[in-house]
């Protein structure tokens, strides 16, 4: 369901949207890290840091049948407003001495509402034909903000005292909410939720649903199968940083930074150049996608790594941009804008919690480096090739009985 409002409105709401979207995800990942400085200046267990990014991820899995419904159900910029308190409620309690495992819990439970309330607005807010541009600036904001949101985390860690920090990020917490209060209502109303018992059976026909449809099938398979690997993809590159390239891990995250650059150009080319209407013809980039990461085993400096990890960053902003424009335009239509984005979040976050154990089965039986990459990539560039030669057939079909 598209808005109501007219266009020079709805642009408006769009880019207070995208700035509340922005200094949200900058307070989300400084938080992660200033979490991460407080249990470590706790003298907390070395495993525990890493629990906390999994409480994040299992939120929007084990939440995502109650989230569509919960974003559908106000103005999703109010809803986002709800979620952003739940973040700050969370960060206010780190500050008076909470646990932090808990803590962070509820930032997740309060990430996994925004999410379907923000999507779900992009879909509400922008006609069809600009869902791509509209997604690619959103990809932007996001990969901005984590980079940036990092390197802030840090800061506060290195220069202000931990309560000062929090403060901090409150501020910025009470400022999205300002901004997804000016944000207008789109006018979407969709029909009223079933019950709270009902809605697992809602949402797994909702499920159902998508993957049944053929569009909704390979944006779907697509963008599941993007995060895991992005989220492997991490681990991986750190691993060959260090290993192969003799770097330090902190080395080693500016050259995930050069790979988050390349998806921004990439998310800005997509929005300039794909329209919805032509998205799955971009299904066979996420082939070249999977072969560019052969090189890596045969590099061993960081200046010939700087173009590779460039160029796949590139190739993948080019390539998840659209599929996930047609992902919320198929959703939408099939669904309620903030249900679709709940199914399409519990499956791309299933799937980096697979593929992380997957990756962390292999590390557990000392599988060496070289073959690891080389198997991955692989695996991408056939997966993919599959998808997309299952549409290509699928069309085929249809033009065939069409025709006849």
């Amino acid at each position: 369901m598209t808005t109501s409002l007219p266009l020079p409105a709805a642009l408006r709401g769009f880019r207070l949207l995208m700035s509340a979207q922005f200094v949200s995800g900058l307070a989300d990942n400084a938080l992660l890290l200033v979490a991460i400085g407080r249990l470590a200046a706790e003298g907390g267990p070395v495993w525990l840091p890493p629990l906390l990014k999994l409480a994040f991820t299992l939120a929007y899995v084990l939440l995502a049948p109650f989230v569509g419904p919960l974003a559908d159900r106000a103005p999703k910029a109010t809803v986002m407003s709800a979620a952003n308190a739940l973040k700050a409620g969370a960060c206010a309690a780190m500050a008076l001495g909470a646990p932090v495992g808990p803590c962070f819990a509820l930032a997740g439970a309060g990430a996994a509402l925004y999410s379907p309330a923000k999507y779900g607005l992009v879909t509400e807010l922008m006609p069809a034909h600009r869902l791509v541009a509209a997604n690619g600036w959103i990809e932007v904001a996001t990969v901005l903000a984590i980079l940036l949101g990092t390197m802030l985390g840090g800061a506060l860690l290195a220069w202000l005292a931990p309560a000062i920090a929090f403060a901090g990020l409150l501020a910025l917490y009470g400022l999205a909410a300002l901004l997804n209060l000016g944000i207008p209502d789109s006018g979407a109303r969709y029909p009223a939720a079933p019950p709270l018992a009902g809605q697992l059976g809602d949402f797994a026909r909702a499920n159902a649903r998508l993957w049944r449809d053929p569009l909704g099938r390979v944006s779907l398979a697509t963008t599941t199968l993007f995060w895991g690997v992005g989220a492997t993809l991490q681990f991986l590159v750190l691993r060959w940083a260090e290993e192969d390239l003799g770097l330090t891990l902190a080395q080693a995250a500016w050259l995930q930074g050069l790979s988050a650059t390349g998806v921004v150009i990439g998310a800005l080319l997509a929005g300039r150049l794909v329209p919805l209407e032509r998205a799955p013809q971009v299904l066979w980039l996420g082939v070249p996608m999977g072969l560019l990461l052969l090189p890596m085993p045969h590099v061993d400096h960081w200046l010939p790594a700087l173009p590779l990890l460039a160029s796949a960053g590139l190739v993948a902003g080019l390539f998840v941009v659209p599929m996930n424009a047609l992902l919320q335009h198929r959703g939408a239509t099939l669904l309620s804008a903030g249900r679709s984005i709940a199914v399409q979040n519990f499956n791309e976050n299933a799937s980096v919690l697979l593929m992380l154990a997957g990756y962390a089965w292999c590390s557990r039986q000392d599988l060496p480096l070289d073959p690891l990459i080389r198997g991955f990539g692989l695996g991408i560039a056939l997966l993919m090739a599959l998808i997309a030669l299952h549409h290509h057939c699928l069309r085929h079909r249809l033009r065939h009985k069409e025709i006849a």
